[in-house]
């Protein structure tokens, strides 16, 4: 299937998931919204992979929204919805918008993030949704909302404060200033820093080569369990999963991961059921 901002493969288990309007820094168009989630759900739903990897084409991993999404917003007073619309609408698109980073948590799969150049407003949300980010030298993260009178709304705050002290993300959020990719692995933010996306892509893909190697319900469980313990207590974490793990637990699978050790060879792992429609 044909996108119109991505390019999309799926090779040894290892979906590669492309940002492809280089020509427009992969500034995140009225179809980039309707795609990623498309996307996302299509490989997720169907158990087509065991990892995702997002990365960019051109000088940017992502310029943002399109500024072109507010084209219409001088037009005759005369001729716009009323107030209450516009802020329903407003609202629902918002929420739109969230809900297209949101499919990223919610995948059963780890999703990693490989970001050259400039994450930019919309693409701090984008690489923040993700598990796993890395970078180039050049990357620089930038909550660019804050320097066209917006305030960030698509996932920035919620994600980044739990991610970076809260001091950084105040900075980050009041100045608009650009976060350049030695400072953010330096805070956390991101796992490594590579020379140039040739590399990173490399080196990634042998990370997710890891991760698709190991048993998939054990990786959604894991996935499952950081992101629950991440929003709830530890005294709530250590009861879900203990119901999880009475649950899924899958003791072949434990031993055969034990006996492939043992063998020196490639362990296998039944995959993930799809989801039901």
């Amino acid at each position: 299937m044909s996108y119109e901002c991505f390019k999309v493969s799926i090779t040894n288990k290892i979906a590669h998931v492309i940002l492809n309007r280089p020509e427009k820094r992969n500034a995140m168009n009225h179809a980039f919204w309707r795609e990623l989630p498309k996307i996302i759900q299509d490989i997720d739903n169907n158990a087509r992979a065991r990892v995702i990897v997002i990365s960019s084409t051109g000088p940017h991993f992502s310029a943002g929204l399109d500024l072109t999404m507010f084209e219409g917003a001088g037009v005759d007073p005369s001729q716009r919805p009323s107030k209450n619309q516009r802020a329903v609408s407003g609202y629902n698109h918002i929420l739109h918008m969230q809900n297209t980073f949101n499919c990223l948590e919610d995948c059963r799969l780890p999703v990693i993030a490989a970001v050259q150049g400039g994450a930019i407003g919309g693409g701090v949300d984008l690489s923040t949704a993700c598990d796993i980010r890395y970078a180039t030298q050049d990357a620089f993260f930038t909550v660019q909302e804050i320097n066209i009178a917006l305030t960030a709304d698509a996932g920035t705050f919620p994600r980044l404060v739990k991610l970076l002290p809260e001091g950084v993300v105040r900075e980050l959020a009041y100045t608009g200033r650009a976060m350049p990719a030695a400072e953010a692995q330096q805070a956390g933010l991101v796992n490594r820093v590579f020379t140039n996306s040739e590399e990173m892509l490399s080196e990634v893909m042998k990370i997710a080569a890891q991760i698709a190697s190991k048993a998939p319900v054990a990786m959604y469980g894991s996935k499952r369990m950081i992101n629950y313990a991440r929003d709830h207590s530890t005294a709530d974490a250590l009861d879900y999963i203990s119901i999880w793990n009475t649950s899924m637990m899958n003791n072949e699978e434990i031993l055969e991961a034990i006996a492939a050790k043992a063998e020196k060879r490639d362990a296998s792992f039944v995959d993930l059921p799809k989801k039901a429609s």
